[in-house]
C-alpha cells in the first residue's frame, strides 16, 4: 500500500484480496471487489457448538474483579484468587458439569468451554478453577459413585471444601502406575492405611495444597490381603474447618513459581493415615468388608488406564485456554503492529507501520495462520469430549481417541502458545516487556502448561504408541496377499523415494512457471497428500525399525524402543499437523460466506506450507516434493503474507478478544494517541516559520545552489565561445 496516504484505518476497512504478483515496492491496495472476511460469520464459527457459553463466559472474563494483579505480592495474589474462585462458586459456573443426578445438565462441553475462556482474566483463576472442579471434583464424580456423589460434591462445588488433587509424586512426574504411595486395608477397623514411605513419595506441585485445601483425592497403591492391585483414588481430609493440618498430614508450601503464583501450590505426605473403607472411590475398584478386591475391569493395566482416562478433561480444557492466550497475544501485537510506526519510507515526514514490514509478517502471521488451526481443531476435541463424558458416545474405543487426540493436541497448542508469546512480546518492542502490556506476565503464567496435565514429550509419545498400535492391528487384519501387495507397496515407495525420476518429472512440470507451482502447493489435495503421507511414512518407518524389538527380552526391547524414541515423538507431531490441518479445512467449508472462506483458505494454506516448509528437508530427502517446488515454498509463503496484509486486523477481530481482556495500553489507543500527538507536533513545526532547519535539508541546499552556480558559470563560459 502507499504508506503515504493510507492509515491504519483504512487498511483495516480494506480487506479485499491483493492479486498481484510478489511485490517489490509498497504493499500493493488491493482491488475493489475482491474477497472480504465477514468478521461476525468467522467469529460465530470460532465460537463452536457452545457459542452462547462463551460469550457469557467472555462477559465473565471481562471483569476487573477477575483480572490478574500486576504487582501482588505472592500471598496477595493467592488471596484474590481465592476470592475470585468463591464468586465464581457463588455464580454456579462449574454447574454444566453436574449430572442430572446432581441436578445438573450433564454439559461437559459447556463447561470446559466456559472455563478455558477464564486464561484471559488471569492464568491463575483458570488454573485454581481447574484444580478445585476440573481435578478434584471430577475425580470424585467420575470415579466414585452415587453415595460419593452425596456425601462430597455439593461441599466440593459450594467450595465449603477446597480441594487438592494429589497424584503427582516428586520422584516419579508423570509416571503415575509407578506411584509409591500406598493404602493398605485394615480389615479389623475396616480402614484404608495412606502412607508415604520416602521423601520422594510425597505428593508435589498440588493446587491448594500449600494453604486452601480441606481435603484431597489422594492416588496411592491399593494393597490388600497382601495383593497390590495398582493405583486408586481415595478421598482424604487433609485439614479442619479451621485450616490446621489434621494428624499424620504434612505440608510444605512450593512458595514462589515462575508464574502462576495466584495458586497455592504445595506438597502433602502421609504418615499412616487412616480413612474409612468407603473413602475409595470404587467405580473400577472395590473392597468388600473381608478385604476382598474386585473390579468390573479385569487386566490391572487397561483398569489403570480407564481410570486415568476419566480425567482426560485438564488436557481438553489446557488445548483450549492455550489457543485462547495466543489470540489474545496476537491481538495486542497486531494492533499494536497497525499503530506503530518506525522509520521514514517514501514520505519523509510520515513513518511506516510495522504490519507494512515483511518481516513482521514474516514473524507473526504464520503464528496466527496456526492458532486458527488450533481452534478448529480444539471444537473437534472438545466435542469428542462431551460426547464421550456425557454418555452419548462412550465407549471404549471412543474414549481411546479422544485420549489420543487430546495428547495430540495439548502439546501441540501448548508449545504453540508459548512460541507465539515471546514472538509477540520481541515484535512490541520494549513495550512488549512492560508488565501492563500482558505479554511477559501470559508467558509466566502458561510456561509450566508444557508439563503439567501430562508432559508434552510422555503425551506424544502416547500418541505414537497408538499411531504404532493402529498400524500393527491394521496389518494383523490384512490377509496373505494383501500383506504381499502391501510390501510390493511399500518397496515400491521406496524405491520412488530414493530414485531422481519422480522428482525430475515433477521439476520439469513446474520449472519456468512459478505461477504453477504456487497453485498446485495451494490445492488443497496437495497439502493433504503431503501432510498425510509425511504422518504415515513416518509411523512405517518406525514400525519397521521396532520389528525386531518383539523378539527380544523385555529388557533389550525397551532399550530398543529407546533408540527409536525421536523418531516415535516426530510420528507424532507430523500427525498432530495432519489433525490441525484437517479441522481448518473442515472449518472452512461450513462457513457460508464466500469472502470469508476466500480469504480463510489463504490462512489455511499458509498453514499448510509453513508446516511443510519446517520440514523442507524431510520432503526432499524422501521425494515427495521437488527441488524445484521445494525452493518455490518459501517464496509462495511471502506471497501469502502480502495478499494477507489487508486482512490482518478482520482476522483477529474474529478472535473477539475484547478490551477488558486486552488490558494492554499499547493495544487500547495508547500507542495511536502517541503517534496522532507526534504527527500533528511534526506537522505543526513544518507549518511554522520559527521551526529550526535540519542541517542535512541546509547540505542540499547548498549542494544544489553549487550545481547550479556550475552550470550557469558552464552555460556562459560556453556563450563566450
Amino acid at each position: 500500500m502507499n504508506t503515504t496516504d493510507t492509515t491504519p484505518e483504512t487498511v483495516t476497512s480494506s480487506t479485499a484480496h491483493a492479486r498481484t504478483a510478489t511485490p517489490t515496492g509498497p504493499l500493493p491496495v488491493p482491488p475493489a471487489g475482491g474477497p472480504r472476511l465477514d468478521v461476525e460469520a468467522v467469529s460465530a464459527a470460532l465460537l463452536g457448538r457452545w457459542a452462547e457459553v462463551r460469550r457469557e463466559a467472555r462477559e465473565r472474563a471481562a471483569r476487573p474483579e477477575l483480572h490478574r494483579p500486576v504487582d501482588a505480592t505472592v500471598a496477595e495474589h493467592r488471596e484474590r484468587v481465592f476470592a475470585q474462585l468463591q464468586t465464581l462458586a457463588d455464580e454456579g459456573v462449574a454447574r454444566p458439569m453436574l449430572p442430572e443426578s446432581l441436578g445438573g445438565p450433564n454439559d461437559n462441553g459447556a463447561n470446559v468451554a466456559a472455563f478455558e475462556e477464564l486464561v484471559v482474566a488471569d492464568p491463575s483463576l483458570q488454573i485454581k478453577s481447574g484444580v478445585q472442579w476440573g481435578l478434584f471434583t471430577s475425580a470424585i464424580l467420575q470415579l466414585g459413585t452415587e453415595e460419593h456423589h452425596r456425601a462430597w460434591i455439593p461441599g466440593a462445588m459450594s467450595l465449603e471444601t477446597p480441594g487438592a488433587f494429589a497424584m503427582t509424586e516428586i520422584g516419579h512426574g508423570s509416571d503415575v502406575q509407578s506411584l509409591a504411595t500406598t493404602a493398605t486395608y485394615d480389615p479389623e477397623t475396616d480402614e484404608w492405611v495412606i502412607h508415604t514411605p520416602f521423601r520422594a513419595a510425597w505428593k508435589d506441585y498440588l493446587g491448594n495444597a500449600a494453604v486452601h485445601a480441606r481435603a484431597a483425592t489422594v492416588f496411592a497403591r491399593l494393597v490388600t490381603r497382601g495383593v497390590d492391585h495398582g493405583v486408586h483414588c481415595f478421598y482424604v481430609p487433609v485439614r479442619d474447618a479451621e485450616g490446621n493440618l489434621l494428624p499424620g498430614v504434612s505440608s510444605e508450601d512450593d512458595g514462589e513459581k515462575g508464574g502462576l503464583n495466584g495458586i497455592d501450590n504445595g506438597r502433602l505426605a502421609f504418615d499412616h493415615v487412616r480413612v474409612p473403607r468407603t473413602n475409595l472411590l470404587n467405580r473400577y475398584g472395590d473392597v468388600d468388608a473381608d478385604g476382598v478386591y474386585s473390579s468390573p475391569i479385569d487386566s490391572p493395566g487397561r483398569r489403570f488406564f480407564t481410570m486415568i482416562g476419566t480425567l482426560v478433561q485438564g488436557r481438553v480444557s489446557l488445548d483450549g485456554a492455550s489457543n485462547r492466550a495466543s489470540q489474545l497475544a496476537l491481538t495486542i501485537a497486531l494492533t499494536y503492529a497497525s499503530q506503530r510506526r518506525q522509520f521514514s519510507a517514501a514520505d519523509p515526514s510520515r513513518e511506516t507501520v510495522l504490519l507494512d514490514y515483511q518481516a513482521h509478517l514474516h514473524r507473526l502471521l504464520p503464528k496466527l495462520a496456526a492458532t486458527y488451526a488450533g481452534a478448529f481443531a480444539h471444537e473437534q476435541l472438545l466435542q469428542a469430549f462431551d460426547d464421550v463424558f456425557s454418555g452419548r458416545g462412550d465407549t471404549p474405543e471412543a474414549r481411546e481417541d479422544l485420549e489420543t487426540l487430546a495428547a495430540a493436541l495439548k502439546p501441540t497448542s501448548t508449545r504453540l502458545a508459548l512460541d507465539t508469546l515471546q514472538e509477540c512480546r520481541e515484535a512490541c518492542g520494549g513495550a512488549g516487556f512492560m508488565g501492563e502490556n500482558q505479554l511477559v506476565g501470559l508467558h509466566q503464567d502458561l510456561d509450566v502448561y508444557a508439563t503439567f496435565e501430562g508432559d508434552n514429550t510422555i503425551l506424544l509419545q502416547l500418541v505414537a504408541k497408538r499411531l504404532l498400535a493402529d498400524y500393527t492391528s491394521e496389518l494383523k487384519s490384512v490377509d496373505r496377499a494383501g500383506i504381499g501387495r502391501f510390501i510390493a507397496q511399500r518397496a515400491e515407495t521406496l524405491a520412488r523415494r530414493h530414485t531422481p525420476w519422480t522428482e525430475l518429472a515433477q521439476g520439469i512440470g513446474d520449472r519456468g512457471n512459478p505461477r504453477r507451482a504456487f497453485d498446485s502447493m495451494r490445492q488443497a489435495d496437495f497439502q493433504e497428500e503431503m501432510l498425510a503421507g509425511r504422518a504415515r511414512i513416518k509411523v512405517e518407518e518406525v514400525a519397521l525399525a521396532l520389528r525386531p524389538a518383539g523378539r527380544m527380552s523385555p529388557e533389550d526391547a525397551a532399550a530398543h524402543v529407546n533408540k527409536h524414541q525421536v523418531e516415535m515423538l516426530d510420528a507424532a507431531r507430523a500427525h498432530a499437523d495432519l489433525v490441525r490441518w484437517r479441522a481448518f479445512t473442515d472449518g472452512i467449508e461450513a462457513i457460508d460466506s464466500e469472502g470469508s472462506r476466500a480469504v480463510l483458505t489463504e490462512v489455511r494454506d499458509l498453514f499448510g506450507l509453513t508446516v511443510i516448509g519446517d520440514d523442507l528437508a524431510w520432503f526432499l530427502l524422501n521425494g515427495l516434493i521437488s527441488t524445484q517446488r521445494g525452493r518455490q515454498i518459501a517464496a509462495d509463503q511471502r506471497r501469502l503474507l502480502w495478499r494477507l496484509r489487508p486482512h490482518v486486523l478482520d482476522l483477529v477481530a474474529a478472535f473477539d478478544v475484547r478490551p477488558g481482556h486486552v488490558r494492554a495500553p499499547i493495544a487500547l489507543g495508547g500507542e495511536k494517541e502517541r503517534q496522532d500527538e507526534a504527527a500533528a507536533y511534526f506537522r505543526a513545526q513544518r507549518a511554522s516559520a520559527d521551526a529550526p532547519v535540519s542541517e542535512k535539508v541546509l547540505r542540499d541546499q547548498e549542494r544544489r545552489r553549487q550545481k547550479a552556480a556550475r552550470g550557469a558559470g558552464a552555460s556562459a563560459r560556453g556563450a563566450r565561445r
